[in-house]
C-alpha cells in the first residue's frame, strides 16, 4: 500500500501537468473561437459589406488556383454577384514557392465573370496577419467578408477584428478532401499561437506600403455605377 500511494499521486500530478499543458496550448485557439462567435456563416447566410478579402494560398504548377483557393474565389464571385460585396481584395504572396497567389487568383475570378475593375490585388499578404493589417493600413478596409476555409475562418476573423477591421467570416468551398482539412485544421490549432503573438505586440507587416487608394476608388466606382 505504500508504494502504491506515491505512484498514485505521480500520476496525478502528471496528469495534472498534461491538463495544464493542454489548456495552455488550446488557450490561443480557443481565443480565435471566442472573439469569432456570431461572425462566421456559410455562403447562403453572409451579410453584406463592401469589401470581401479572399486570403491567399498555394497556386499550382500551371500557374492555376490550387482546389482550396479556388473554392475561396468561388465563394468570393458568388457574394458579389448575390449583391453581398462590391469589391475583392485577394490578397497573397506574389513571390511565394508555388508562384504568384494575387495574378492567378485575379485571373481565375475574371473566369468566372468577375468585373476585374471589381478586382484589387494585394501582392504582399504573406499571411493572416499581414492580410488583415495590409487591408486596414494599406488599402482603408474598415468593414469587409473575409473568405477562406472552415478550419482557418475563425482566426482570420478574429485577427481581422483585432486589428480593427469590422468582418465576418464567410465559409469557402473547398474541392479537397476531408485527410486535407484534418491536416490543415491541426496545422491551424497550432497557428493560433503565432496569431496571438502577432496580436500581442502590435506586430508590424512583413512589408509596409504607402496607402493605395485603389481599392477606394474601385468602391466609388462601383457605388456610383448602382445610382
Amino acid at each position: 500500500m505504500k508504494l502504491v500511494r506515491p505512484r498514485r499521486r505521480t500520476l496525478l500530478l502528471l496528469a495534472a501537468i498534461a491538463l495544464a499543458a493542454l489548456l495552455l496550448v488550446s488557450a490561443p485557439w480557443g481565443w480565435t473561437v471566442i472573439a469569432a462567435h456570431g461572425h462566421v456563416h456559410d455562403e447562403a447566410d453572409a451579410p453584406t459589406a463592401d469589401v470581401a478579402i479572399v486570403l491567399g494560398t498555394e497556386v499550382t504548377l500551371d500557374g492555376t488556383p490550387s482546389p482550396r483557393l479556388a473554392g475561396r474565389l468561388e465563394t468570393a464571385a458568388e457574394l458579389v454577384k448575390s449583391g453581398r460585396a462590391r469589391v475583392i481584395l485577394v490578397s497573397g504572396d506574389s513571390h511565394g514557392g508555388s508562384g504568384d497567389e494575387p495574378a492567378a487568383m485575379a485571373a481565375y475570378l475574371t473566369s468566372l465573370g468577375v468585373d476585374a475593375q471589381r478586382i484589387v490585388t494585394d501582392s504582399y499578404g504573406l499571411d493572416t496577419y499581414d492580410t488583415c493589417i495590409r487591408a486596414r493600413d494599406v488599402y482603408g478596409v474598415t468593414r469587409a467578408l473575409a473568405v477562406t476555409q472552415s478550419y482557418h475562418v475563425r482566426r482570420a476573423v478574429t485577427l481581422c477584428r483585432h486589428l480593427g477591421i469590422d468582418t465576418d467570416g464567410v465559409v469557402a468551398r473547398c474541392h479537397c478532401p476531408i485527410t486535407l482539412l484534418v491536416e490543415k485544421s491541426v496545422r491551424d490549432y497550432f497557428a493560433s499561437g503565432k496569431a496571438v503573438w502577432d496580436a500581442v505586440r502590435n506586430r508590424a507587416p512583413a512589408i509596409s506600403s504607402p496607402q493605395d487608394p485603389s481599392l477606394q476608388q474601385a468602391l466609388a466606382a462601383q457605388k456610383a455605377a448602382t445610382k
